[in-house]
């Protein structure tokens, strides 16, 4: 037997995260700034040149991107080839330069995509010493949200899942079993 109060008919929506609140309007404000920005260097120099600028700018971002997948995919091929040998040498090291990959993609991708603003973080990212910067940053946050998680299986996850109700109330209580003794 339970207790508690009944079950709403219409529950209660659960509470939108920061994310996905305020990405929509970032990603909005992002593309008028970048339209205004094109409008004001077409008005100052000229349409054709603002274009010259946008193709270099996607032809660049195809090269690195062109790139960094070969690059990744020699530097797993090596991996795989090391992993197979039956011995491998003593000494021998791991091939490096495979963390920047997914940075040089990822500025590659930014150059891809019409817009100066884009265009100038995606030169950024192109940069080594910044680089190694952003990816030990990430790596230390990816640390510490592991750090923060809340140790278990995911099994214990969704059973953490099922014990909350559709609006978000924990109910609280415990399994209690009528075993019959009188056999």
């Amino acid at each position: 037997m339970t207790t508690g109060a009944p079950t709403p008919v219409y529950p209660a929506r659960p509470r939108r995260s920061r994310l996905r609140t305020f990405l929509p309007l970032g990603v909005a404000a992002w593309l008028v700034l970048e339209i205004w920005l094109l409008t004001m260097v077409a008005g100052a120099t000229s349409g054709f040149l603002v274009f010259l600028l946008l193709v270099a700018g996607f032809v660049l971002g195809s090269v690195v991107i062109k790139r960094a997948g070969r690059r990744a995919f020699r530097n797993l091929t090596e991996t795989l080839q090391q992993q197979q040998s039956d011995m491998p040498a003593v000494g021998t090291a791991r091939p490096g330069g495979s963390e920047g990959n997914g940075l040089l993609m990822l500025g590659g991708l930014l150059l891809m995509l019409p817009g100066l603003i884009s265009d100038a973080v995606g030169l950024l990212l192109l940069i080594p010493p910044l680089q190694k910067a952003i990816s030990r940053y990430a790596e230390r946050t990816f640390e510490r949200k592991l750090r923060e998680a809340t140790p278990g299986t995911l099994g214990d996850a969704f059973q953490q899942a099922r014990i909350r109700r559709p609006d978000g109330k924990v109910v609280q209580g415990e399994v209690v079993r009528d075993e019959d003794t009188s056999n």
